[in-house]
């Protein structure tokens, strides 16, 4: 049976650094309860991130009549979801075209047959596939799908339709692209859990090509997980102000006790101690602990992932595609890596893959 490959991974993410800022602004928003911003300071500055990047161009002061320079996120009266959907439509495919032309196709962009492409912050139609298929020079016969609204798990699931392309029509050379611009949704919100979870989302983008080339990351095997009773810990719905995140401070708990009884239907009956990398999507801190715990790794086994999460924050679907291009831009051959993703549901998307 043909085998799938990973050969090339690149990342792009949006011009604005906005970590601190944004952290100030959610800060703000408590300043009517004392106790409770210090609270909420003490709890952002342990989240292991120092940088995340948008394609909102803050103001320049965070307690200002608007978090944005262009003024569309005015204190009391932010946009709604058309507005959002807009800005995502101007602001995605220019920040999708830049990762894909870091993977330096040349004339192979030519060979492309397919574009998967993930996302789960805007929606349009005509949409962003045929912005890509425009912008980088694609045939406009290549075969698009979109994964939509499937959160961080999503790129797993890119790549599983990759990998089954690619083993059914060993010619095909697919080009997937995870593209999420979650800080589109910023929000006022005096409710703690709403603000700490806000402080984790960056914008980003990962571009990934897949082919029976033998080289790069091979695609070994897939698997799915769907914790019990679960479902109302994670959810992302589309209101009018927006697309809301809710994200239980339980999660954690729930994925450290789904992996541990779960590992070995993940690892196929593998000993842990024979997987060399991790490639863990960095929900944030608490979750790349709970991970660690539930399989029982050593303290450096997700330094990739932590070292993701501090530079970029979580950026949905394509963060764990900037751990695996990490990986892959440091890879030795033959060692055996495991990913591993988590979205609504509770959901966990996970992989079995080689170097080579």
């Amino acid at each position: 049976m043909t085998g799938a490959y990973i050969n090339r991974i690149s990342t792009a993410v949006p011009p604005n650094e906005v970590h601190g800022y944004f952290l100030q602004f959610a800060a703000s928003q408590l300043s009517e309860t004392p106790r409770h911003q210090a609270l909420f300071n003490r709890m952002a500055e342990r989240g292991g991130i120092d940088h995340r990047y948008s394609c909102i161009k803050p103001a320049d002061d965070p307690d200002g009549p608007a978090v944005d320079q262009a003024g569309l996120f005015a204190r009391g009266a932010f946009p709604g979801t058309a507005e959002r959907m807009s800005l995502f439509a101007a602001n995605a495919h220019g920040l999708a075209i830049r990762a894909v032309e870091q993977l330096e196709l040349g004339e192979d962009k030519s060979k492309i047959t397919h574009l998967i492409v993930t996302t789960c912050t805007g929606f349009s139609a005509p949409g962003i596939d045929l912005e890509i298929i425009a912008g980088c020079g694609l045939s406009p016969s290549v075969e698009r799908t979109i994964i939509g609204f499937m959160g961080c798990y999503a790129a797993i699931n890119g790549l599983k339709l990759a990998r089954h392309i690619v083993r059914s029509e060993p010619s095909a050379r697919v080009l997937v692209v995870n593209i999420e611009l979650c800080t589109l949704h910023l929000r006022e919100t005096r409710d703690m859990e709403k603000l700490l979870s806000f402080c984790l989302w960056g914008d980003g983008c990962a571009a990934a090509l897949v082919t029976s080339d033998p080289h790069g990351i091979q695609l070994n095997s897939f698997t799915s997980l769907l914790a019990a009773d679960t479902k109302d810990l994670m959810s992302w719905s589309v209101r009018d102000d927006g697309f809301d995140m809710v994200l239980s401070g339980q999660v954690p708990l729930a994925i450290e006790e789904t992996l541990r009884h779960k590992a070995h239907v993940v690892l196929k009956d593998r000993a842990v101690d024979d997987v060399d990398l991790w490639a863990v999507h960095p929900g944030g801190r608490s979750v790349l602990d709970a991970v660690e715990r539930a399989l029982e790794l050593p303290s450096d086994a997700l330094a990739t992932s932590r070292e993701v999460l501090r530079d970029t924050g979580n950026m949905s679907s394509a963060t764990v595609m900037f751990v695996l291009g990490k990986m892959l831009a440091a890879q030795s051959s033959g060692l055996n890596g495991c990913a591993m993703a988590f979205g609504p549901g509770l959901t966990a998307e996970t992989a079995l893959f080689e170097t080579v």
